[in-house]
């Protein structure tokens, strides 16, 4: 069973719109900026959404934080495509799988410094709002659905998992529709969190060059409509392993991520050849990057696919990577969306580093017209996604 992307709202640092999104994707647009003091007391830069977000409808208000507010915006964008999906299979048969690590995180940070200030919470503040499930129990509260509903944290692969998730619920027929994809928001646990573990970087990131020195964190939402119903692109292949290496360091050799992409293109029945872009991981640790150049050139041989990590502009959105970057994937592979057929080039500053196996970059102003992509989601735990999308010439 082939499982289609029927629909897509995007809310990222990029943009609020497909035409900026793929604009900034392509040319390389970095929107990244320094974090305020508020959110980490050392230097740090970060992936942030710009603009003021949606509130809620007075009917779900109590759901209020800023991370369904950016799952809120996201959904409007597809507003339309899900009524009418209520209305065609019903509220029980339509699932909502969602990737989060974060959630409200933030919220309840604002609540604690209140507390010991001596204040009161936020009006309307509830501890629910920083639970792993509130994504999910709020857009079926939003949309009245009665179909299984729940939130994946896998860390950074949290939202690639929701995707896999989401097929197999359609491949069991236990529905006819998914809403998939990620939300994270930005936070201080998780700034300083990553800050304590000497991985953040005090410039903006640089994915496999020799001066990289950590990751920026950012926020986004992507929301996908999955069905059995024909679109121009399809989630094809799912790979998935978990090596288990090492509580937060991959595993130096790559063999969990190597597991996963050859997964994927079993489950694709696609050979490594077949692949046009690869998006990789790529979060610009010393040791994320050496892993994972090394599993790429052992997964595909002679034969390298041109490959970028689109974090460097967008920052590592934690919870929500894998399907944002899944959504990317979605809009360079549809002609209407890039017609010059380019890809996104490795942003960044400096020689890239020589010590790391070689990978292909897309070149600036070179065409080539993805028709199959894979994308990439390594997590703490050595818990490793890839995903292969594929235009579908029938559609």
């Amino acid at each position: 069973m082939t499982a289609y992307l029927n629909h897509l709202g995007l809310v990222s640092p990029l943009g609020n719109h497909y035409s900026d999104t793929i604009t900034a994707l392509l040319t390389g647009q970095r929107q990244l900026k320094p974090a305020s003091e508020l959110l980490i007391n050392r230097p740090a830069w970060i992936g942030e959404v710009a603009g003021p977000l949606p509130n809620l409808p007075t009917e779900v208000s109590q759901f209020h934080s800023r991370n369904n507010q950016l799952l809120y915006a996201a959904s409007l964008q597809i507003d339309a495509e899900i009524r009418q999906l209520i209305a065609r299979f019903g509220t029980h048969r339509i699932a909502i799988v969602l990737g989060s690590s974060t959630s409200g995180i933030a919220e309840s940070e604002m609540a604690i410094a209140a507390q010991q200030r001596g204040e009161a919470p936020q009006s309307g503040y509830s501890y629910q709002r920083h639970e792993m499930a509130d994504p999910a129990r709020f857009l079926a509260a939003l949309y009245q659905l009665d179909g299984p509903a729940y939130v994946i944290s896998t860390a950074c692969s949290s939202s690639a998992r929701a995707l896999i998730a989401a097929r197999r619920l359609l491949q069991m027929n236990l529905v006819d529709a998914v809403l998939c994809g990620g939300v994270d928001s930005l936070c201080q646990l998780t700034l300083n969190g990553f800050a304590a573990l000497e991985s953040v970087s005090s410039q903006p990131c640089n994915p496999f060059r020799a001066g990289r020195d950590g990751i920026n964190i950012g926020e986004a939402a992507a929301l996908f409509v999955m069905s059995r119903e024909a679109a121009p692109v399809a989630l094809v292949g799912c790979g998935a392993s978990s090596d288990a290496y090492h509580i937060s360091a991959p595993h130096p050799d790559g063999l969990g991520a190597s597991a996963a992409m050859q997964a994927a293109l079993l489950n694709a029945n696609l050979t490594a050849q077949q692949i046009d872009y690869l998006n990789l991981h790529g979060t610009a640790t010393k040791l994320n990057d050496a892993m994972e150049s090394r599993a790429v050139a052992d997964t595909f041989g002679e034969y390298l696919p041109p490959a970028s990590s689109t974090k460097a502009l967008t920052g590592h959105t934690l919870g929500a990577a894998g399907a944002l970057e899944a959504a990317f994937c979605w809009l360079l592979l549809q002609k209407k969306l890039n017609p010059t057929g380019r890809l996104p080039v490795q942003t960044g500053d400096g020689d890239f580093d020589p010590s790391l196996a070689q990978l292909n970059w897309p070149q600036t102003g070179l065409t080539y017209h993805p028709k199959t992509a894979m994308s990439n989601s390594f997590a703490f735990g050595g818990n490793n996604v890839s995903l292969i999308f594929q235009t579908m010439s029938t559609v």
